[in-house]
């Protein structure tokens, strides 16, 4: 890929809109873009990525204010490898409980729509509700894991 990639460029290779990009810009997500003397921005392999990266870590429930803080210390260079470390460790944290908490409910949906399949199939609401035994095995789990 070039490395003096105009806006549509990049919206056309990252599949993201001018908007957008303009957005994480604005919101000084989107460091280093440099402007040419008729007022276009060029973007770099580097922005690519970084709009990637960024788009993720919202996607996974980073503030726009902890990302404006990474992007911040990254600017300032190597001297903030600890803290954006520690940054991106603490959001990881917070992305496996959420993913801890989604596998739970997904669980429980899929043993209620097997309960439903069965109440379908049998033409009756079964004995026992499949939902309730997991219930119990997902509690059991996570206080395992909890220890």
């Amino acid at each position: 890929m070039p490395d003096n990639l105009l806006i549509g460029d990049v919206a056309r290779r990252t599949g993201r809109s001018v908007h957008t990009i303009r957005w994480y810009e604005s919101q000084g997500l989107l460091p280093g873009v440099v402007r040419d003397q008729g007022g276009r921005r060029h973007y770099t392999q580097r922005h690519v990525s970084w709009l990637d990266l960024m788009e993720r870590l919202r996607s996974t429930g980073m503030s726009i204010a902890q990302m404006r803080n990474y992007t911040a210390l990254v600017e300032q260079g190597a001297t903030t490898l600890t803290e954006r470390r520690a940054l991106l460790a603490a959001h990881r944290a917070r992305v496996q409980e959420a993913i801890e908490t989604w596998t739970d409910a997904l669980a429980l949906i899929d043993a209620k729509v097997e309960f439903y399949d069965e109440w379908v199939a049998i033409g009756q609401r079964p004995a026992v509700e499949p939902h309730r035994r997991l219930l119990t095995s997902t509690a059991a789990a996570r206080q395992r894991r909890d220890g």
